[in-house]
């Protein structure tokens, strides 16, 4: 796909970390892009930055999603690309022991639940929703194509950690859709790929302590640091131009692989 001021793209959790830089990446292409994200602060904040369109979008609600979608629309046109970055993280075990107390706590249904909910059910909302919206445009030469799809996943997919337990299987999931969405959407000319980043520079890596995200950092085969956002929004931006890039799960994490600690 050429990216230019043709292409409309919507990227999800866009206010910030890998969303963010993505949208930045794309619009430096021409792209008219729509950033979907709960911050309207943030949101709004890029959205000026880079020319966009900020549209608050709770991906878990498909009525949300398709307000969103209709605003984007309305002002871009249906788009041809959609980056879904949008996610929520969790640190808890499966069942845990209190420090203090000693008591054996098993895992809150309900907090497990809405990981999956973000991660990977609102993956699934936004692609359903826009991919249907992907089918009604006409295909494109060389090769025929109407669109292409991006999912983050993690690597945590792979080889989780302890307390990883609810976002390793959102994750995961998001992992095991991309093939059989990919085949779903291949005679129509969409594309679907997923990226499976390592250990990020992203707002939820920021909170820990320096000497924590310097040992992280540390732990990476090489570039023996931690990624930067902009690492992955060069990579989505291939993926929408190479076009036989299509099913695949592409791991970009400088060869780290957890252990268990």
């Amino acid at each position: 796909m050429k990216l230019d001021s043709d292409i409309s793209a919507v990227v999800t959790g866009a206010a910030s970390g890998l969303g963010a830089a993505t949208a930045r990446t794309l619009a430096e292409t021409g792209v008219k892009v729509a950033l979907f994200d709960l911050n309207e602060t943030e949101g709004k904040a890029v959205a000026a930055e880079i020319g966009g369109l900020f549209c608050n979008c709770d991906v878990t609600s498909a009525d949300s999603i398709q307000a969103a979608l209709d605003e984007a629309r309305g002002k871009h046109g249906q788009e041809r690309i959609l980056v879904n970055c949008a996610g929520v993280a969790l640190g808890v075990k499966t069942v845990r022991r209190d420090r203090k107390s000693g008591e054996i706590i098993p895992h809150d249904l309900d907090a497990f639940a809405k990981v999956v909910g973000v991660n990977l059910i609102g993956t699934f909302n936004m692609i359903a929703l826009s991919g249907a919206g992907m089918m009604t445009l006409d295909p494109t030469p060389p090769d025929g194509g109407r669109g292409v799809i991006i999912n983050t996943s993690s690597i945590a997919a792979q080889d989780g950690q302890m307390g990883q337990v609810a976002y390793s299987a959102s994750k995961g999931g998001v992992a095991a859709m991309t093939l059989p969405v990919a085949r779903d959407f291949a005679r129509e000319g969409i594309r679907v790929a997923a990226i499976l980043p390592g250990l990020f520079n992203t707002p939820m890596v920021a909170a820990l302590p320096d000497n924590i995200r310097e040992a992280l950092g540390a732990s990476v085969p090489f570039p023996a640091r931690m990624g930067e956002p902009s690492e992955y929004a060069a990579l989505a931006k291939h993926i929408c131009e190479n076009d036989m890039l299509n099913g695949e799960c592409i791991r970009l994490d400088g060869a780290i692989r957890l252990s268990h600690p």
